[in-house]
């Protein structure tokens, strides 16, 4: 049974404020998407990669890849103009033989080995998981600028990535998402809106999805960890 990964990284990054997307950024002298890919590459839960990205990256996407000489296969697909787009490309040119597709941000590098495993079983015998971690902070339902309602924290998850489906649900989510004009911020809510529950294992508060400059510094922070730990079990 073949795992597949799509990595859409065909994103604008408006929120950095920089010209450069986000998952093209230097982090430690090496793209942010590259570092992302190191992981699936080394796990062991996933035989094939999709990486997403817009036309006029697929050269520079290319040559970082081909430096990097990855031991599994990673394919460029010609990204959309939106993630669900971008993911349904990538959908498009799946074997069907593929029985697990895993979707993650490009911008989450510091997702642990550990996770993609345990998102691609519980995927594998529920159908539908993500991961999500819990709420430190207090909600509030808001209409414009007033509190109408206070959401209990505990039934609250904030929603991350790798998020594993069988294809054929994941599939038949995306086509009813196309026929129904239907948009979602992330493929759990394609799936949750097709109908079909979804599992949530607990992620961890070091998988951040780097989005905003201020992300940055904890990110350098964390490969400096990483790397460390590395030489420590040398």
């Amino acid at each position: 049974m073949s795992v597949l990964a799509i990595i859409p990284a065909a994103g604008t990054g408006i929120r950095m404020g920089g010209a450069t997307p986000k998952q093209f950024l230097s982090l430690e002298g090496v793209p942010i998407f590259v570092h992302t890919l190191r992981k699936f590459a080394a796990s062991e839960a996933i035989d094939e990669i999709f990486l997403g990205v817009r036309p006029e990256e697929m050269d520079r996407a290319s040559k970082e890849i081909a430096a990097e000489q990855f031991a599994k296969d990673v394919r460029l697909m010609v990204g959309g103009a939106s993630r669900q787009e971008t993911v349904a490309r990538c959908l498009d040119q799946a074997s069907p033989e593929i029985d697990v597709v895993v979707v993650h941000d490009a911008v989450r590098p510091f997702i642990e080995l550990a996770m993609i495993r345990q998102v691609v079983d519980a995927a594998r015998k529920n159908g539908a998981a993500i991961l999500g971690i819990l709420s430190v902070d207090t909600v509030k339902k808001v209409e414009r600028h007033t509190i109408i309602g206070t959401i209990p924290r505990e039934r609250i998850v904030l929603a991350q990535t790798p998020q594993a489906f069988r294809f054929t649900i994941l599939r038949q989510a995306f086509d009813r998402a196309l026929a129904e004009g239907y948009y979602g911020t992330d493929e759990s809510s394609l799936v949750e809106h097709d109908g079909h529950d979804v599992t949530v294992l607990l992620g961890s508060d070091r998988n951040i999805k780097i989005t905003k400059p201020s992300d940055l510094p904890l990110a350098r922070l964390y490969i400096a960890q990483e790397r460390e730990h590395i030489r420590g079990e040398a």
